[in-house]
């Protein structure tokens, strides 16, 4: 056994070079380039929130948050990250807070929208959509299918039974999601 290991011992050695080329920069892994562009912390948040990593995402816009304070963009971004992990009550303040920030950006009005339907508050998740679809223009489908979802509950209010919900977020350019309900 012991004269088998050796045998692989010295196979294996054999195809390691004698010599290791390092370059110029030494043995050492290389540095951080102090001239070099930084990604913004939204847009690591965003591309974790598209990769459905919400808990990273949520350490992302919170580094940002530090940086660049809470924006409505970033508190968008933290209540949709919260949305994605369940946690309804946070991801309402957040949305109501971005709401209030930005009144004319459609994205934190439809994922406000989403998380009241969610709690049962039928009524104003659906004036947030209409708002919503109004000032997206009707350009979204996923405003336009969450409006539907609301007033076919409007219509039907005796379908009180929870139903499993998924979401999937719906990328429509920089920072700017949106959550759509899909129902598998």
């Amino acid at each position: 056994m012991a004269s088998l290991l050796a045998a692989v011992l010295t196979a294996a050695s054999a195809c390691v070079p004698d010599r290791i080329d390092v370059g110029d920069r030494g043995p050492f892994a290389p540095g951080v380039d102090p001239r070099g562009e930084t990604v913004s912390g939204v847009e690591v948040g965003n591309r974790l929130m598209q990769a459905g990593e919400y808990d990273l995402a949520m350490d992302a816009f919170t580094r940002a948050a530090l940086k660049e304070g809470m924006t409505p963009e970033i508190l968008s971004g933290m209540g949709t990250a919260n949305l994605g992990l369940g946690r309804l009550g946070q991801a309402e303040k957040l949305l109501r807070r971005a709401v209030e920030d930005a009144p004319d950006w459609p994205a934190p009005l439809n994922n406000l929208g989403v998380v009241l339907m969610e709690q049962g508050k039928v009524l104003e998740a659906r004036q947030l959509f209409h708002k919503a679809y109004a000032l997206d223009n009707g350009q979204s489908d996923s405003i336009r299918d969450n409006l539907r979802l609301a007033l076919a509950k409007i219509e039907n209010p005796a379908n009180t039974e929870p139903e499993e919900a998924y979401y999937k977020l719906v990328q429509r350019g920089s920072g700017d999601y949106l959550l759509k309900k899909s129902q598998y």
